[in-house]
């Protein structure tokens, strides 16, 4: 049967980009179609934007810390600057992907697509009908906005990189990385800010060392962080919006946001036109190699629900090319990925958190809490938290999980030694880098705590 393609590719973020193009250098002929712009969530209203605000947050610690270096700073900020900045720097990025993929000969069709069997796909702008002997759903997730009456009133992370003036004050609901990385952002360009969560601490899943420590340090810097409440309603208030909680309070603010977790985009795909099952969670169920229900039709990225991280969707759209276009299969081992916080404190882990890896038999746990070089001349007193947790007696690493400047960047490369399966000894072996932060991690000498048949002693 002769196809219009080899590969249609809906979705032209991380993973449908990086598939796509490898597709091509493998000689297939392949088709993009994406109806907002190349480049997807990360690049356009996601890490790379979220970074680039970060670090304008940060400015405001750096200010304070200079005088005590001898500085002397007198600085304002223009929020019209940062907003004009990032949307050039974007627009950069997604002329570059745009690049990327013509060169081996990637078509882009601007429009929105929907399957309409195993091979076929419709394209809803002009009409065509497009078929391929492959199709690959990569159309990522999108903010979950809950159902509450006044909900159109709040804001989403992919509406507060362009608001059109910072806000007074804002409200943020959620207890996960985008809503500590957004308070972040919002309380160092001096919003006043508040984080409602109906959980008991941030950031459910990691370390508690490291949950402890970031709500420490989020605190310090003004934000004020509500606990097992959520939010009821919103309703408009002159300029300002109404926030009625679960507990019957209400409070005014400058802006809502809902930072609530994501939910796949399948919905008017057509999946169910070409069999293509989805998961209790209503993300699309594929196999290891990231193959649907449906022979012909694969899906990778956050629409799998695997692990909503741009470098695995990078990971597996480059699998997927190699597995159906290069006769070399691969599949992802998303058992060990290493994640990043980019909130203030910045968190970096890898591998097990204490709680799990007390589960895997009798562990060592090394911890240190210290005062970040770069503060010890200031009156700053958080501390920055490195934890190490080993086999028993020198065995190997299980998990590393460290909170501070430069954690992302520290964690990027323990996450080579850790898949290596490097042990306590080999960290022991390793010769200190001072002064660093990071030199305590091959420098512990004796356990903080262990854990033996399963009890902390």
């Amino acid at each position: 049967m002769e196809f219009d393609y080899d590969l249609i590719v809906i979705g032209a973020g991380s993973g449908g980009v990086r598939a796509a193009r490898m597709a091509a250098t493998y000689g297939a002929k392949v088709a993009i179609v994406e109806e907002f712009r190349v480049g997807g969530t990360c690049v356009i209203r996601g890490c790379v934007p979220k970074k680039l605000y970060v670090y304008a947050a940060r400015f405001r610690d750096q200010f304070d810390v200079a005088e005590s270096f001898g500085w002397q700073v007198d600085a304002s900020f223009d929020w019209p600057t940062l907003v004009a900045a990032k949307e050039k720097e974007i627009t950069r990025l997604e002329h570059a992907y745009s690049s990327n993929l013509e060169k081996p000969g990637v078509e882009i069709i601007r429009d929105r697509a929907v399957v309409t069997g195993p091979n076929g796909v419709r394209l809803l702008g002009d009409g065509r009908d497009l078929s391929g002997k492959y199709i690959l759903i990569a159309t990522g997730a999108r903010p979950f906005v809950p159902d509450i009456p006044g909900a159109d009133l709040g804001i989403t992370s992919n509406e507060a990189f362009d608001l059109p003036a910072l806000p007074h004050s804002i409200l943020i609901e959620g207890g996960g990385y985008i809503a500590v990385e957004f308070a972040t952002i919002f309380a160092g360009l001096g919003v006043n800010t508040t984080i409602i969560y109906r959980g008991d601490c941030i950031l459910r899943g990691f370390d508690e060392d490291m949950r402890r420590g970031l709500e420490a340090g989020l605190i310090d810097r003004g934000v004020r962080i509500i606990y097992q409440t959520t939010i009821q309603s919103l309703s408009k208030a002159g300029d300002d919006i109404t926030a009625t909680f679960s507990d019957g309070v209400s409070a005014p603010f400058g802006a809502v946001m809902f930072a609530t977790g994501r939910r796949p985009n399948v919905d008017g795909l057509g999946l169910e036109t070409a069999g293509v099952t989805l998961t209790d969670g209503g993300s699309i169920a594929v196999d290891e190699y990231s193959r649907t229900s449906t022979a012909s039709i694969y899906a990778v990225g956050d629409v799998t629900g695997r692990a909503q991280l741009t470098p695995v969707a990078i990971r597996e759209g480059w699998y997927f090319a190699e597995t159906v276009f290069n006769d070399n299969r691969l599949k992802v081992d998303h058992s060990l990925i290493p994640t990043a916080v980019f909130s203030e404190p910045e968190i970096g882990v890898v591998g097990l958190t204490e709680a799990e890896a007390a589960t895997h038999g009798d562990i060592d746990v090394y911890l240190a809490k210290f005062r970040p070089m770069q503060n010890t001349l200031s009156t700053r007193t958080e501390r920055m938290v490195l934890k190490l947790i080993t086999e028993k007696d020198g065995g190997k690493v299980l998990g590393v999980h460290i909170l501070g400047p430069a954690a992302a960047e520290m964690i990027q490369l323990v996450g080579i030694a850790v898949g290596m399966g490097a042990t306590k000894a080999d960290f022991d072996r390793t010769i200190a880098l001072h002064p660093s932060a990071a030199e305590e991690l091959v420098t512990f000498k004796s356990p903080t705590y262990v854990y033996r048949g399963g009890e902390r002693v």
